[in-house]
C-alpha cells in the first residue's frame, strides 16, 4: 500500500519518510522544496499537481502546512491557499480515489485562547472536548481544515484521523524569556509534563492512526506526551507548578540540580492525550519519567530519530532576535 506524505521535506514529514523506508513500506513524499525524501516537488495548492501526487496511492498523511512561525511572514492568503485549499484539494482526490485512510496533521495551538485560564483561574486541562478558539490565522486555517476534513469523512464516507499535535519541534522556545531563563534542553524536558511530544511518538501516532481510520470513519485526538499530572493538580501548577511536580517525581530535586535545571513556577494547560492511546492503540515512549530515567543515566532523552533529524526550522532567513519571528 503505497502512503502519500505531504511536506516531506519538514520536520514530521520527513520523520515520516524515514520510518516507513526503513519499514520498507512504499511511501511517496511531497513537498514545495526538493529533498532526499522528496519524490515530486510542487505545491498542496496546486490541484493538479495534487491529482497527479494522489494516483496510485491507497493512504494519505497530510503534514504539509504554514506554521505558527510563519504568521509573521506570510499574507492570511497564504494560509489559506495552503492550509485550507490545500487540504481540500487533497481531501477531494483522496475521496475520488477511494483511499482507505486520510491522517490530517493538526495542532493544539488550535485551541487558541482556551489554552490560557484567566488569572487566578487553575490550569486548563485540555481534551477533546474543549472548544477551540483560535487566536491567529495558523490556528484559524487549522480549524478550518479539520472542518472540511470531518466534512468529507460524513458526506463522502473518506475514512480521517485528525491528529492535533503538541511541540514536537527541537528549537529553542519563541518567547525570549523562556529562552533566556532555560536551556533549550531544561524546557523541552519540562514541557514533556503538559505540551510536548518526541518525533518518535508522533511519528508512532500517525501510523496507528492510518490502521485505525476506516474502523474509526472519523476521529480527532491530542497527541502529546502522556502527563503524570491529574485534574486535582491544576490549581497548584498556577502557583507553584515545581511543588506539583515534585510531589509526583520526588527524585527530579536532585536529577535536575546536578544539571543546574529548573522546573518551570507555573503551568497554565495540560494537554491529555488519552483518547488517542484508547481509540488508536498508541504506545508512546518518551515522556517525563523517561527523561528522570535518561538524566540518572547522563543520557540524551530524545529518540534517536530526533537526534538523527536535528533543526529543520522554519525561513530560510536568519532572524536576529530569535529563531523564528512571531507575529
Amino acid at each position: 500500500m503505497t502512503i502519500l506524505v505531504t511536506g516531506s521535506a519538514g520536520h514530521l514529514g520527513e520523520a515520516l519518510m524515514r520510518v516507513l523506508r526503513r519499514a520498507g513500506r512504499p511511501a511517496r513524499g511531497i513537498d514545495i522544496k526538493a529533498s532526499d525524501f522528496t519524490d515530486h516537488v510542487g505545491s498542496v495548492a496546486d490541484p493538479a499537481f495534487v491529482r497527479h501526487a494522489v494516483r496510485g496511492v491507497r493512504a494519505v498523511i497530510h503534514a504539509a502546512t504554514l506554521h505558527k512561525p510563519h504568521v509573521a511572514t506570510h499574507g492570511y492568503c497564504e494560509f489559506v491557499e495552503t492550509n485550507i485549499a490545500g487540504t481540500l484539494h487533497l481531501l477531494e482526490a483522496a475521496a475520488d480515489a477511494s483511499v482507505d485512510a486520510f491522517v490530517f496533521t493538526s495542532t493544539t495551538s488550535a485551541f487558541g485562547s482556551a489554552l490560557t485560564p484567566a488569572p487566578g483561574a487553575p490550569a486548563a486541562w485540555i481534551t477533546e472536548d474543549v472548544t477551540p478558539i483560535p487566536r491567529n490565522i495558523y490556528g484559524v486555517s487549522k480549524v478550518a481544515a479539520e472542518g472540511l476534513c470531518e466534512l468529507f469523512a460524513r458526506r463522502h464516507r473518506l475514512p480521517v484521523v485528525v491528529l492535533r499535535t503538541s511541540r514536537f519541534f527541537p528549537e529553542a522556545d519563541d518567547d525570549p524569556e523562556v529562552r533566556g531563563r532555560y536551556e533549550t534542553e531544561n524546557a523541552q524536558a519540562n514541557e514533556l509534563l503538559y505540551r510536548r511530544a518526541d518525533i518518535e511518538d508522533v511519528v508512532s501516532a500517525h501510523l496507528a492512526a492510518l490502521e485505525k481510520a476506516k474502523e474509526i470513519g472519523f476521529g480527532r485526538y491530542i497527541v502529546s506526551a502522556p502527563t503524570p499530572l491529574t485534574p486535582d493538580d491544576l490549581a497548584c501548577l498556577r502557583t507553584d507548578a515545581a511543588r506539583v511536580v515534585l510531589r509526583h517525581f520526588p527524585e527530579c530535586e536532585t536529577l535536575y540540580a546536578a544539571r543546574g535545571w529548573k522546573l518551570f513556577p507555573s503551568i497554565d494547560r495540560v494537554y491529555v492525550s488519552a483518547s488517542a492511546m484508547a481509540s488508536l492503540g498508541w504506545r508512546p515512549k518518551y515522556d517525563f519519567a523517561h527523561v528522570l530515567r535518561c538524566l540518572r543515566r547522563g543520557e540524551d532523552f530524545r529518540s534517536p530519530l530526533a537526534r538523527e533529524i536535528g533543526s529543520k526550522g522554519y525561513h530560510d532567513t536568519v532572524f536576529a532576535e530569535g529563531p523564528y519571528p512571531v507575529g
